[in-house]
């Protein structure tokens, strides 16, 4: 060591020294401070000190390399609200112009694709008609295109990309075992084919793939209707068939390799429509837009989504009698499958998207006691029944894949995109 004398000022490198110590011993709170904001669970300095359950210092650090990251602002004047006592505290914001994630997703009437910021904020998108090709990699090639315009035009780091499909993903290899709806070969490789697709547009990052309302579930529980639950329930039809997630704990449970909570075929009707499963009755092809629209007597047009055209019949034909009968008909097919759910996996909340929510919304009392009727003793009769409260969860849900990394650690995941 030198005997040289220190030449900065009496208190210069003590302040320098204790600012490193605190982000040092902080560094391993990034990750978890990122998730508080991001969430939106810490929205002043003073909540996320509490929180991580550290001193104001420590945070303090925490928050200013978030900051310096280009994640988060912090106000640099903190402020009260009117009438409170005490300290006032620092908010913390979500950088406006901070990096993005891509989010892509794959349905039966094609593509969208979007750029989307911490929060699940969409930033842009690109919605893409083209009908979808039995080659995956035709579509995929669009949609990564279109969000590569997107990244473009907008000048944003992306941090990397997520991939939305109607379709089991089996782990850990990334294949599409059942694209029933969108006539790809069983067990294609999309996680793969979407990385080659998302290298080749140099698009910097990792890519994932997941099914898309396992992602839905994912989105509403970080930022929809689902914050708080602790074992949350998601049901949502699209384009075509129904799909299924449960959130435990905050985590997406998949089971042993990622096939779980595959709902759309379950039997709710033992001599119904044939199933592309093999069975009858199920789910799938019981309370889909197509079982709608057929249900009520409507030939499906190919001007706009089938989605869109059963949630137009409900909401601006609710009087046509055909209409009212397809309304209660899918209601109790749907509400005999959520009781039947609620039995198994008693979940203390249940989300609803699509053409389900639009269900819900049409008559919620029949739906909450159908279910209620054919559960064990009535209970389930309890389990709030919530619409889904995010327009696009699974781009938002695709876009929460490609920032977990981020989340998890902040400072690797940066310095590798």
């Amino acid at each position: 060591m030198s005997g040289k004398a220190d030449p900065r000022q009496p208190g210069e490198g003590t302040t320098s020294t204790t600012s490193r110590t605190r982000l040092d011993r902080g560094r391993g709170a990034l990750g978890p401070a990122l998730e508080l904001v991001h969430t939106g669970r810490a929205p002043t300095r003073a909540v996320l000190t509490a929180e991580l359950g550290v001193t104001r210092a420590t945070a303090g650090a925490v928050a200013a390399e978030l900051e310096a990251l280009g994640l988060i602002q912090v106000d640099a004047r903190p402020s009260a609200p009117s009438g409170s006592q005490g300290r006032p505290s620092h908010r913390l914001h979500l950088a406006e112009d901070g990096p993005v994630a891509l989010a892509a997703q794959v349905h039966a009437d094609g593509f969208r694709a979007a750029l989307v910021a911490l929060g699940g904020r969409i930033v842009a998108t690109a919605p893409g008609c083209e009908p979808v090709d039995a080659d995956p990699a035709k579509v995929l090639g669009s949609v990564v295109d279109a969000g590569a315009r997107l990244l473009s035009e907008t000048g944003r780091r992306c941090v990397g990309a997520g991939l939305a499909v109607p379709s089991a993903v089996a782990e850990p290899e990334g294949l599409a075992l059942n694209p029933l709806h969108l006539a790809w070969p069983a067990g294609s490789p999309v996680r793969e084919i979407f990385a080659e697709q998302v290298r080749a547009a140099g698009i910097t990052g990792p890519a994932f793939a997941a099914n898309d309302v396992n992602l839905a579930a994912l989105a509403e529980h970080r930022h929809g209707a689902g914050r708080g639950s602790r074992d949350l329930l998601c049901v949502a039809t699209g384009h075509r068939g129904v799909g299924g997630a449960l959130v435990l704990d905050g985590r997406l449970h998949s089971g042993s390799s990622g096939l779980a909570l595959e709902v759309g075929h379950l039997t709710v009707h033992p001599e119904g429509r044939p199933c592309h499963c093999g069975g009858r009755g199920c789910l799938d092809v019981e309370a889909d837009p197509m079982a709608f629209l057929i249900t009520a007597g409507r030939a499906p047009g190919p001007e706009v989504s089938l989605l869109k055209q059963a949630d137009d019949l409900i909401r601006h034909e609710s009087a046509d009698p055909g209409v009212r009968a397809a309304v209660k008909l899918l209601i109790d097919r749907l509400g005999l499958g959520l009781a039947g759910l609620v039995n198994i996996l008693n979940p203390d909340r249940i989300i609803l998207g699509g053409l389900h929510r639009t269900l819900l919304e049409a008559d919620p009392e029949r739906l909450r006691a159908v279910v209620a009727d054919r559960s064990l003793w009535g209970r389930s009769g309890s389990v709030p029944i919530l619409a889904c409260g995010l327009d696009h969860n699974s781009l938002v849900g695709a876009a929460e894949l490609a920032w977990q990394p981020v989340l998890d650690d902040p400072l690797r995941a940066l310095a590798a995109a």
